[in-house]
């Protein structure tokens, strides 16, 4: 008999859909390795591999089988994604165009041998990032760059706005995922794009105005109010937006700043300085990462830098990764709750994730646990471990759907 690998859904899914594994074909108690492989748009490798046995049939269900060694152990139907690698150190897998899927490539090899036996089966698989009849819409209106995702029509949809953190440009994998779940979701830039600024020395709200407002003016889009979905320098950006803007319902802030973080954030006649640098509590790890996790001066200490949070009257949920290295995310989310409180507005939901680390992404990215740090200008550990982390982007992306289709409606 010859083995067969097959994949359900057959083909093709999308980025964040669960995948079904099964080979057959195979010698009861057959020991057989799996590797998965896929290649970013700049053609860096994604690699992992995991040692499984056969059932007395023959047959690998990768949902009823546990994995006995490799990238990982246990019972992981999804860790041949979530466990990639990058061949090059310290880069992380970002979708660039995401009218383009990704192409897995899975192989069933004999043997448990490390540099694997002969292939007995292998299947390619594509991972899209656009469900079908969602709609891609470029935008720009005023100085508004940005990208809109709209559901299937008919609309009109609960609107949110999504931001992605330092480093800039436009990323629209997250945006154009959520337009699948019902929501029409703008991926807006605010640096580093098109013809904004280069640098982010000082960031203007009134640009972020721009943008809330032309979502909220837009025919598919349903009020009265909109979302915030940020990451990193996004969820500070997005706690400001929310401190001094109207119109915002709801905003979900994962693993970002209370504080102003590398740069001054403005709206009209006020000010607020950056938090300073503590270069001196910079920590190198036994791998010869920066660790940067106590760098920043506390907002407590430093209150001019402290984000308005209790002029909002906007819904939060903030999702944190305990192990967060890139700065103090839980520490944050506690002291804008605390705040909140003291000015008698309604208590944030707070969810922590133990051992998940900063960047907490749509589900089956894998972990990036150290990378480059543009405002650090060297690679840093970003925290999380693989299993836990992978664990706390599915939750987390099931929780900030839930939330925003209470909030606004959905």
């Amino acid at each position: 008999m010859e083995a067969t690998l097959s994949l359900e859904p057959a083909g093709r899914s999308c980025w964040d859909e669960p995948l079904s594994i099964t080979v057959r074909g195979l010698v009861p108690e057959q020991p057989v390795t799996l590797r998965a492989a896929l290649r970013d748009e700049k053609g860096a490798l994604f690699r992992a591999r995991a040692l499984y046995r056969a059932d007395a049939h023959g047959e690998l269900d990768l949902a009823r089988a546990p994995a006995l060694g490799g990238s990982f152990t246990g019972l992981e139907p999804m860790g041949l994604l979530w466990a990639m690698e990058p061949e090059r150190p310290f880069w992380r897998l970002v979708k660039r165009d995401v009218q383009t899927p990704f192409v897995v490539e899975l192989e069933v090899l004999d043997g448990h041998e490390p540099d694997g036996g002969r292939l007995l089966a292998r299947a390619v698989h594509e991972r899209h990032f656009m469900a079908p009849g969602v709609r891609r819409v470029p935008v720009r209106e005023g100085r508004v760059r940005a990208t809109l995702f709209l559901p299937p029509e008919p609309g009109p949809f609960p609107g949110i706005i999504d931001l992605f953190g330092v480093g800039g440009g436009l990323l629209e994998y997250r945006a154009s995922l959520l337009a699948g779940k019902g929501f029409a979701v703008m991926a807006l830039a605010y640096y580093n794009y098109d013809d904004l600024p280069k640098t982010m020395e000082t960031m203007r709200i009134e640009y972020f105005e721009e943008a809330v407002n032309y979502l909220r003016g837009h025919p598919e889009v349903k009020g009265p109010g909109i979302g915030l979905l940020g990451i990193s320098k996004g969820g500070e950006l997005g706690l400001a937006m929310a401190s001094f803007l109207k119109g915002i319902t709801a905003a979900v802030v994962i693993n970002g700043s209370v504080a102003a973080v590398g740069n001054t954030i403005c709206y009209k006649d006020e000010t607020i300085p950056p938090v300073t640098i503590l270069r001196n509590q910079v920590k190198m790890t036994k791998d010869g990462l920066k660790d940067v996790v106590d760098a920043l001066q506390s907002p407590l200490v430093e209150q001019k830098s402290f984000i308005p949070v209790e002029r909002s009257d906007t819904t939060f949920l903030f999702l944190v990764g305990q192990d967060d290295h890139n700065w103090k995310s839980e520490f944050y989310a506690n002291e804008i709750s605390k705040r909140l409180q003291a000015h008698g507005k309604e208590k944030p939901q707070i969810i922590c994730y133990p051992e998940a680390g900063h960047y907490i992404e749509p589900p089956y990215f894998p972990l990036c646990s150290a990378g480059m740090h543009l405002l650090v200008g060297a690679n840093i550990t970003f925290g999380g471990e693989p299993k836990p982390h992978s664990v706390a982007q599915l939750d987390a992306w099931q929780q900030l759907q839930t939330f925003f289709h209470k909030q606004l409606g959905g």
